[in-house]
């Protein structure tokens, strides 16, 4: 018989998905990858999580974490052997909350400035949005100058929580980030990237098929 475990339903490339994956990963948690397409969600995650984004994770009991941050403070609170929750969680937590409000508001509309324009003018990115989004990054710039990482010498649930969006915003436009416009924020971002835990993470899955038919191959 199958040993019954966690269930993770995930897309490769989402920032949410990816933060979720680095808190299971660093915690040991074993549970069963089920990579899904955004455009065809199978109907056992939207029974789990009818608001239909990623990540969803399922656990044994059938409770269901729905929220990337949730999965993490949940996964942190199973194990936490390089004490990422260590810093201080209220000023990590209030840190984290500036990326994912405010600067993907802009990152969104910077990134798919289609979606929020019509007519003959729609643009493929939208330049003010962005340079809203770097006020935002100069704040983590300036904190870098000094520190190594966001919460001191060390990484913390605030960098792994924040670098998948950063990641996100410099490939938009990889020539323009690559000047470099943030010289710390690369190297930090460089740091995370280059991880041997970002490799893990990071490893392609075949796309899962509801009714265990034959998985397709993947396509992100």
């Amino acid at each position: 018989m199958r040993k019954q475990n966690h269930i993770l339903y995930s897309f490769r490339r989402c920032p949410y998905a990816i933060r979720a994956r680095l808190s299971l990963c660093i915690a040991g948690v074993d549970y069963e990858h089920r990579e899904v397409l955004l455009r065809d969600k199978p109907e056992e995650m939207l029974v789990a999580s009818p608001k239909g984004s990623v990540p969803v994770l399922v656990l044994m009991d059938g409770t269901v974490i729905d929220e990337s941050l949730d999965i993490m403070l949940w996964a942190l609170g199973k194990s936490d052997p390089e004490n990422w929750l260590g810093p201080g969680l209220d000023d990590m937590l209030n840190m984290v909350q500036t990326i994912q409000g405010p600067f993907v508001e802009h990152l969104n509309r910077y990134k798919y400035a289609s979606r929020y324009t019509s007519g003959a003018g729609r643009a493929s990115i939208d330049l003010p949005h962005r340079a809203k989004a770097c006020e935002i990054l100069q704040i983590y710039e300036h904190i870098l100058n000094t520190n190594t990482f966001l919460m001191g010498d060390k990484p913390s649930l605030s960098d792994y929580a924040i670098f998948p969006f950063i990641r996100q915003f410099a490939a938009v436009e990889k020539q323009w980030w690559d000047k470099p416009v943030f010289p710390d924020l690369h190297r930090w971002l460089a740091y995370f990237l280059n991880s041997n835990i970002f490799s893990e993470i990071m490893a392609k899955h075949p796309v899962f098929v509801s009714n265990e038919q034959e998985v397709k191959p993947i396509f992100s």
